[in-house]
């Protein structure tokens, strides 16, 4: 057996054992972490009239928790880099856990503001954490697949998140406590749990995995700086350089623009669902089907850019599919089609993930890596803090969502433009070659 085959053979069984190693564990974390995040607009079904609360001051709720979130997400992932994943990944679900589970606790519209608030200092830097995390482990010609079936979870959490929040919902006056408040505890403290068990399951890095053999750690350890050295001979940058580089900012330019149409689409599906005369459980049901069709796009976008080598137009389609989606959605507002609308956006949205996340790790590396995933995530979250909060006006205006629909459509198609005339990523490394992204 040559050497090439040698090192396929070794990649197969390495590789094999670290997707079934990493890949159940982090979609575990990010199912409970979108659980957590989401619950509330299952919980601002009846929550809203008990605690006061207008559409719009619900949706700046959604503005509070993204405010929080970027502000640390950046200092959280190179903390990350500095502690390792073990410890911070666990510090993160632990304290988001126990705030979630606070927001029971609320009185008011402004202790729900504050919990909110708190909940995004306390999650950020997970999300941009994992996709450093995959950087530790995976080679570049995996990570569109292991990004797309990170983030399946996502979808998969507000799918089948959502009958299980709305049968949660349903044990009302249980222990004296109210259906959303026994929401908010019973989905936090799996996260809490998840937390301490990644103190003793997680490793840090691949010298450090004594479930793979010598060889196999060998082989991944020397393909990673195969990939860093590569990166590095073409280029290499400062966290400032980082910060200023046109690349980074087109990138967190798009993200933003799918972050702000998925965002404040999903915090008020369940309303719109509701509008349609349909019980609080039927709800949860039907909000499943947008998100369902998300996790399968999501898996097939990552499966085809990987396979094809390819990110850029991978991002452009899923963008355009958002887009339509939306547009389709709030011109058929008050008929089931919003619902095949939403449903194509979702394909959109989250059929994004992988292409995209894949993108960094191309030009960046080190602490540059760390700090750009925490700053792209940062400056796109942003879209967190817009969308539901212009969705929730327009729904005081005009009463109707048909109108924060459209205003989401252009943010879609904004994500298509800078995808299509201004990303471009560099090439594709493969041991011995590098193969064109584009």
């Amino acid at each position: 057996m040559d050497s090439s085959t040698d090192r396929a053979a070794l990649e197969r069984s390495a590789m094999a054992k670290v997707y079934a190693r990493i890949l159940p564990f982090t979609m575990a974390a990010y199912f409970l972490a979108y659980v957590d995040r989401i619950n509330v607009s299952f919980a601002a079904l009846t929550m809203n009239k008990d605690l006061g609360m207008s559409a719009a001051a619900f949706g700046f709720s959604g503005t509070l928790f993204y405010i929080g979130y970027v502000l640390f997400e950046v200092p959280s992932n190179l903390a990350m880099e500095r502690f390792g994943a073990r410890i911070w990944i666990a510090r993160i679900m632990i304290t988001w856990g126990v705030v979630s589970g606070a927001t029971a606790l609320v009185g008011g519209e402004t202790g729900f503001y504050i919990v909110r608030f708190l909940l995004g200092v306390a999650e950020a830097g997970f999300f941009p954490g994992m996709m450093l995390l995959f950087t530790y482990w995976f080679p570049e010609h995996h990570r569109a697949r292991i990004v797309a079936g990170f983030t399946v979870a996502l979808p998969l959490a507000i799918g089948l998140g959502a009958p299980i929040s709305t049968a949660i919902m349903e044990l009302n006056g249980m222990f004296g406590l109210k259906g959303w408040q026994l929401l908010y505890i019973f989905e936090a403290a799996p996260t809490v749990v998840l937390g301490i068990v990644t103190l003793f399951f997680l490793t840090d890095q691949p010298a450090q995995a004594t479930w793979l053999t010598a060889a196999e750690r060998a082989w991944l350890v020397e393909e990673l700086k195969h990939e860093r050295r590569q990166k590095d001979a073409h280029r290499s940058f400062s966290i400032g350089e980082m910060m200023r580089n046109p690349q980074v900012l087109w990138m967190s330019l798009n993200y933003f623009g799918i972050v702000t149409g998925s965002l404040g689409m999903a915090m008020f599906i369940p309303q719109i669902i509701k509008q349609l005369g349909f019980s609080n459980m039927n709800v949860g049901w039907l909000t499943m089907i947008p998100y369902l069709i998300g996790a399968a796009s999501m898996l097939i976008f990552g499966w085809s850019s990987d396979r094809r080598k390819e990110r850029r137009w991978h991002l452009v389609i899923a963008s355009v599919f958002a887009g339509a989606g939306l547009l389709i959605a709030g011109l058929t507002m008050g008929t089931m089609w919003s619902l095949v609308g939403m449903s194509l956006a979702a394909a959109g949205f989250y059929g994004s993930k992988g292409p995209f996340f894949a993108m960094p790790a191309m030009f960046l590396s080190g602490s540059a890596l760390a700090a750009g995933l925490g700053w792209i995530n940062a400056l796109g979250n942003t879209g967190g803090a817009v969308g539901p909060w212009l969705v929730g006006l327009a729904r005081d205006a005009t009463g109707n969502f048909a109108t924060g629909l459209y205003l989401l459509t252009a943010f879609s198609i904004l994500s298509a433009v800078v995808a299509g005339f201004f990303i471009n990523p560099p090439r594709i490394i493969v041991r011995g070659q590098r193969v064109a992204a584009e």
